[in-house]
């Protein structure tokens, strides 16, 4: 079964002086302020684009990773994901670093970064951003 998730943004003003207010509007967990300094520079209270997907690629990795694990028939104890997401101005995102930690018994880091390798390339999120460098960097904790 297909879910939708929405998002709203309502933005004022031109890109360099305005600013705007996403709103997370399936979860209803809040709205955030974006702006462009805030994307391009720093984020001083704001969030971005860049970092929505952040958060969106570091929790749907750990998703599909715990998967993973679990169907090797080692379950992990806990993962702790990042993802940075580089944004350029003028080129537009050049890159996306994914740093897996994970506690999981009975596993070899070999084995640990494979299972890793597999949940990056199988990440829907991941495959909604193809054709970006997305790097990994995996070990156990």
């Amino acid at each position: 079964m297909a879910t939708t998730r929405t998002a709203t943004t309502v933005w004022e003003g031109t890109l360099f002086e305005g600013a705007g207010k996403v709103t997370l509007d399936s979860s209803g967990l809040g709205t955030y302020d974006v702006s462009w300094p805030a994307r391009s520079e720093e984020p001083g209270g704001k969030t971005s684009p860049e970092e929505l997907i952040a958060a969106a690629h570091s929790s749907c990795f750990s998703m599909a990773f715990s998967k993973g694990l679990a169907d090797n028939g080692t379950p992990a104890t806990s993962l702790k994901t990042s993802a940075d997401v580089e944004f350029t101005p003028g080129k537009g995102i050049t890159g996306i670093k994914l740093t897996t930690r994970g506690e999981v018994e009975g596993l070899d880091n070999e084995t640990f970064v494979s299972l890793a390798e597999a949940a990056k390339a199988g990440c829907p999120v991941s495959q909604a951003l193809a054709g970006t460098t997305i790097t990994l960097d995996a070990a156990l904790a």
